[in-house]
């Protein structure tokens, strides 16, 4: 059985694309969400092993969209362990 857990991140929009390829380095994350500062759910994807390349270019194309419209967000992470 699989343990995960969550882990939150305040970052500004500026800063969420960079954060997010940081993350994604790791390798051992299963779910990104993004919160906007009122806590609304924004954006969500799941990340398994694999996903690179031109299957994670469309994502990053929307993360950096979604950065330059917003100033302050949350990323919650899904770890495994």
């Amino acid at each position: 059985m699989t343990k995960t857990t969550k882990e939150s991140f305040k970052i500004n929009g500026e800063n969420l694309l960079k954060k997010i390829k940081e993350l994604v380095r790791e390798g051992n994350i299963r779910k990104i969400t993004i919160y906007d500062k009122d806590g609304k759910e924004i954006m969500n994807f799941p990340l398994s092993i694999g996903v690179v390349g031109t299957v994670f270019a469309p994502i990053l194309a929307a993360v950096g969209a979604l950065a330059a419209l917003i100033s302050e967000c949350t990323i919650t992470v899904e770890r495994e362990e």
